[in-house]
């Protein structure tokens, strides 16, 4: 999953000459955070910030505001301190093996917390129905 793996060292969820501070991150399985994000983006305002694609590990990682890790509970997902650790946001991904879903630089800055666990849940359902019919 996406977590504190293969950090090189650097700050992980702030941007490149930002002084704001780092941010947690919730990683789901590709296909529920998939459906996530086009939920997301089907919203009526920007909900959604840099989402990153873990291939090998088939996860999606959305940035979320720093102490997000403390009360998320949501079965099928984990929510990582980063504690200051990581990278800043460039263009490259932070993680090696990992790309950008979607790049800092055309999201907002993180992914508000209640609006990811309510597209979290509304993906889960969705996947479950369509898994029940086939």
């Amino acid at each position: 999953m996406l977590e504190s793996q293969h950090t090189n060292g650097q700050e992980f969820g702030t941007r490149s000459g930002d002084a704001g501070e780092p941010c947690d991150l919730v990683t789901v399985p590709a296909r529920q955070g998939l459906e996530a994000v086009d939920i997301l983006r089907r919203g009526s305002a920007p909900a959604v910030g840099p989402v990153l694609h873990d291939a090998p590990c088939d996860t999606l990682g959305f940035l979320v505001p720093p102490g997000t890790a403390a009360g998320w509970d949501m079965p099928g997902s984990a929510c990582t301190q980063t504690h200051g650790r990581g990278v800043r946001l460039p263009a490259d991904p932070p993680v090696t093996g990992s790309n950008w879903l979607l790049p800092p630089d055309t999201t907002g800055p993180v992914t508000d917390p209640a609006v990811l666990r309510e597209a979290l849940g509304q993906a889960a359902r969705l996947i479950e129905a369509v898994d029940r019919c086939r």
